[in-house]
């Protein structure tokens, strides 16, 4: 049970949506009933007052939440952080998706060389990027959103500066779809 419950609380913590339980048998491999009763044990040790991170249940949805202690505190701190302006890093970041997307992190990471977690989360924050799963590939891909294009005054994607030559860029298309990635030996 320790390892599901282990499972469990990764797959948690690592979204911002709440997971229902036969979402997690499923993705774990466990009985729905097994995920029920790990469940519970995190709630036991998660919802105590001296606790930063809580797990709220409603019916058979699951999610980890911030106290509601502190939850001024985190407000606060996501409020300055999406409404600075962008860093360069997160202008590459939108621009790729926006001429390139949907493009799933993998390939965002491909073409930038380096992590994109914290800015994706950044972009979905201040609502210029969206996140829609790929069920053919189990993976996120991201896109720009409406209000990303109300913001630049335009109607259309295919407004975008150059949208046609480099929507299509060869290059990238070779990065993309080069199946040979390197290996660790």
């Amino acid at each position: 049970m320790s390892k599901l419950k282990s499972k469990i609380e990764s797959l948690l913590f690592i979204t911002n949506q709440p997971f229902s339980f036969k979402k997690l048998a499923d993705i774990t491999k466990s009985e729905k009933a097994d995920v029920g009763k790990a469940v519970e044990e995190l709630m036991t040790e998660y919802n105590n007052d001296d606790k930063g991170i809580q797990i709220q249940k409603i019916d058979d949805k699951v999610q980890m939440v911030t106290s509601g202690e502190n939850s001024k505190l985190v407000k606060d701190f996501i409020k300055e952080e999406t409404t600075g302006e962008l860093t360069r890093a997160s202008l590459e970041t939108l621009t790729i998706i926006a001429y390139r997307g949907p493009i799933n992190r993998a390939e965002l990471e491909q073409i930038r060389g380096v992590n994109c977690a914290v800015i994706l989360r950044n972009l979905l924050m201040r609502g210029l990027v969206e996140a829609a799963e790929d069920k053919k590939k189990m993976q996120m891909s991201y896109s720009i959103t409406l209000d990303f294009l109300k913001f630049l005054g335009i109607n259309q994607q295919s407004e975008l500066p150059d949208y046609a030559k480099l929507n299509s860029s060869e290059s990238l298309s070779k990065i993309l779809s080069s199946q040979a990635l390197p290996t660790a030996e």
